[in-house]
């Protein structure tokens, strides 16, 4: 995998949830305002902290999870787990 060295893993931060260089801007809130149809030059005005490659890895790490085997788990209906 290339190296995403602007996406980062903290259980202190945001729940352990990937964010971007430790700020409390999550992975999936970029990837819901891309679906969401916001151009970058949009996401980027409305986090100025932001730049344009922590949006570029964001995207790269959503394509990255897409690719990793996944196995289904059997979920029992009615069931309090």
């Amino acid at each position: 995998m290339e190296e995403l060295d602007r996406i980062t893993i903290d259980p202190e931060i945001c729940l352990g949830q990937p964010t971007i260089r430790r700020m409390r801007i999550t992975v999936s809130v970029i990837l819901k305002l891309i679906a969401g149809g916001m151009a970058n030059k949009e996401i980027l005005k409305t986090y100025p902290e932001l730049e344009e490659e922590d949006i570029t890895q964001a995207l790269k790490y959503a394509a990255w999870l897409t690719t990793e085997r996944t196995i289904p788990t059997p979920m029992t209906v009615g069931r309090n787990v």
